[in-house]
């Protein structure tokens, strides 16, 4: 049987404790509530504290979080936000549309009963997250409906290099425009599905493509506004928080 070429990632060779799995999920979920700025320096020191830790367990959960996109790993400086270009978000959203346009092809048509329950649940989810206004899992939940398509349609090893963009993107998305939390993607979503089954792939593709790009705009939106801001501004906020 031939080796997969996935590099493994820190998750992979051993089960994170308890305690770094309480970490993970904290930095996490700042990082989806967009609690953390660009370019924000994760001090070890003043995190092991914060979580009652060793910096060794804490070195762990940096490792991962760098290996799955969502923080930058500098040697001899440490663990920072990252703090992408127009350029870079730009990227990964069109790597996104050729890769899901490629799913809306291999599905359209050929959903059937218990994919469409699976689905039409995960919608409800959404929905759920947004009602209660949980923004961390209202955009996790929205990326994994991604995954959830993507999984269906060409398995495990397509399913991984989409969850490095579908990561990529999430962030840029808790960075950039954390107030709103992919409010109409439930809704998206859920034409999407009508779509493929309807089997009506110029719907489906069209309805995916606006989705995306709707998103990608409005990050590259608010992006751009953060960076025009100056330091007389910026400063100002820090000192009234």
């Amino acid at each position: 049987m031939a080796q997969s070429s996935r590099l493994a990632s820190p998750r992979d060779t051993e089960e994170p404790s308890d305690v770094e799995a309480h970490v993970y999920a904290s930095i996490s979920s700042a990082l989806l509530e967009g609690k953390l700025a660009p370019g924000q320096q994760l001090v070890e020191r003043e995190l092991a504290a914060a979580f009652g830790c060793t910096r060794g367990a804490l070195r762990k959960v940096l490792a991962r979080l760098g290996y799955e996109g969502k923080l930058v790993l500098e040697p001899n400086r440490g663990a920072f936000v990252p703090s992408p270009s127009e350029d870079d978000i730009r990227a990964v959203y069109r790597a996104r549309q050729v890769a899901e346009a490629g799913v809306m092809v291999s599905l359209c048509g050929k959903l059937d009963a218990a994919m469409r329950r699976k689905l039409a649940a995960h919608v409800r989810s959404e929905k759920k997250a947004l009602r209660e206004a949980r923004v961390d899992d209202a955009v996790r939940l929205a990326g994994q409906f991604h995954l959830l398509l993507t999984e269906q349609a060409g398995g495990a090893a397509l399913v991984d290099a989409l969850a490095q963009l579908v990561a990529k993107t999430e962030l840029y998305k808790a960075l950039f425009d954390p107030s709103k939390a992919s409010m109409c993607a439930p809704d998206e979503h859920a034409q999407i599905i009508e779509a493929l089954e309807a089997g009506d792939l110029t719907a489906a593709l069209a309805t995916m493509r606006a989705h995306l790009a709707e998103l990608e705009e409005r990050v590259v939106r608010q992006a751009r506004a953060r960076a025009g801001r100056d330091l007389k501004a910026v400063f100002a906020d820090l000192a009234n928080s």
